[in-house]
């Protein structure tokens, strides 16, 4: 990945839609995963190759959230 860094608070209402560019005699052809909301629209663009980047992606989403859903179960029981 090449170097940015920045920050959005992802809301309910976040949509993530993946758009595929077949590939055309002059480009091999890429994969858009685009996330966003009001005021935020982040463009991943994968090419060929990246597969396993997408899914390492993918992986920590799934972490991440099993995350919140443990830290809403904990706060939900009045521990903190």
């Amino acid at each position: 990945m090449r170097t940015i860094t920045t920050s959005a608070h992802l809301e309910p209402d976040t949509t993530a839609r993946v758009s595929v560019f077949a590939p055309t005699p002059e480009d091999e052809g890429f994969v858009s995963l685009r996330v966003g909301g009001e005021f935020v629209d982040l463009a991943l663009i994968a090419r060929q190759g990246t597969a396993d980047a997408l899914r390492a992606l993918a992986r920590a989403a799934e972490e991440a959230a099993s995350a919140l859903d443990r830290i809403t179960e904990t706060t939900s029981d009045g521990a903190v």
